[in-house]
């Protein structure tokens, strides 16, 4: 797993993502997949739409680029928790490691009963519980949730 230093690099870059994909018209949420070093960063993706989120979008893409061997000493990073669907999504591409800096339930006490983001309350670690093997997950790091919660916070008010 990354480092403390890593990990806080690679979440603001997450948020510089977040904040391209908002500055694009999407919604802000930023994804990365780290290396095993924890220092080279492989893919980048921002949000699409309400179905191509960063997360799935990169673990779609990463399955197709890099064996499910090497994917495994990957580690996902992102700006919130990976809802439902992009959990799964990492979990099915083998992807063994995340790290995100806001929760879910967070990203609900911001957004609220939000049209554009129904969010699903079920966290991560329950869905990667559900199935056979072990993803280690770091999260939230409340050292980047401030940050974080600051994007969202700018994004869903004028929405």
């Amino acid at each position: 797993m990354l480092t403390e230093d890593q990990i806080h690099r690679h979440l603001a870059r997450a948020a510089e993502i977040a904040r391209a994909a908002a500055a694009a018209g999407h919604h802000p949420f930023g994804a990365l997949l780290v290396a095993a070093d924890g220092e080279t960063v492989l893919l980048e993706q921002g949000n699409i739409d309400t179905v191509n989120h960063a997360e799935s979008v990169l673990a779609r893409e990463a399955a197709a680029r890099f064996t499910p061997q090497d994917l495994w000493n990957c580690t996902l990073v992102t700006t919130v928790e990976p809802c439902a669907m992009c959990a799964a999504t990492q979990y099915w591409a083998h992807i063994g490691g995340l790290v995100y800096g806001m929760a879910e339930s967070r990203l609900l006490e911001i957004t609220g009963s939000q049209k554009e983001n129904p969010t699903l309350d079920l966290p991560c670690r329950e869905v990667f519980a559900s199935g056979q093997k072990p993803i280690e997950v770091v999260g939230p790091v409340l050292a980047a949730e401030l940050a974080i919660a600051e994007v969202q916070k700018s994004f869903w008010k004028n929405r």
